[in-house]
């Protein structure tokens, strides 16, 4: 088998920060756009190499951005630059998903889904998070109200009514994520939508909806029918 090329041994302009320049990012692989990020290869592999044989050995992009730096040192050829470099963009690609929150428009679960995937992708633990909407639908702001199994007990209405009275909500979405990839609903999950629901009406902030992230799918309770 031939020895991979070191990318100074590449055709310039074959090169990915050379044919970044000349063509632009989207013309890029991912392997090439790692490299760039990874700056630097290893002892007898090249940049570009190790980029293609880290998203090989976890799937895609996202399967290595969701490890941790102590789980990315653990791979030959990433220290600690290189997994702070790697868990740097992961958090940076989660927080320029959350800028668009505020002014964003909630009209169908699949508005929902486009603004939150970003943050339930890199979750390893079930989040309940409310978003408040104004009288236009258009998102407030969001929070996390609970970490852990969900529970019809333990989400309790005060967390999320509370949080809405005080920003002046006039309506809300809630929404939480299955770490197991699959978002069908569990009994708990539909228990504690009627109990929301039926706050909302005391309180006068509707619920909309209570969407349920998988692994890049979703389930609206809307859809349901339960909402």
């Amino acid at each position: 088998m031939p020895k991979p090329l070191l990318i100074k041994e590449m055709a310039e302009q074959e090169r990915p920060r050379e044919r970044m320049l000349r063509l632009g990012p989207k013309a890029l692989s991912n392997a090439e756009l790692l490299a760039i990020i990874l700056g630097t290869g290893v002892r007898g592999e090249s940049a570009l190499h190790l980029a293609d044989r880290l998203l090989t050995r976890f799937g895609d992009v996202r399967g290595l951005l969701e490890l941790s730096t102590e789980e990315l040192q653990r791979e030959p050829g990433i220290g600690v630059a290189k997994a702070c470099q790697l868990a740097a963009i992961s958090e940076f690609a989660v927080r320029i998903a959350e800028s668009r929150l505020p002014g964003a428009s909630i009209r169908q679960p699949d508005d929902l889904a486009a603004l939150l995937m970003p943050y339930f992708r890199q979750l390893t633990q079930e989040e309940f998070v409310v978003v408040l909407l104004d009288t236009k639908n258009k998102v407030i702001s969001r929070r996390t109200v609970f970490r852990g199994s969900l529970n019809a007990s333990i989400v309790h209405p005060r967390e999320v009514f509370k949080y809405a009275i005080r920003h002046s909500a006039a309506a809300v979405v809630v929404a939480h994520n299955h770490p197991s990839g699959d978002p069908t609903p569990s009994r708990e999950d539909i228990d504690v939508t009627r109990r929301l629901v039926e706050a909302g009406k005391i309180v006068g902030i509707e619920v909309l909806d209570h969407v349920v992230f998988g692994d890049g799918k979703t389930v609206s309770m809307k859809e349901k029918g339960i909402v």
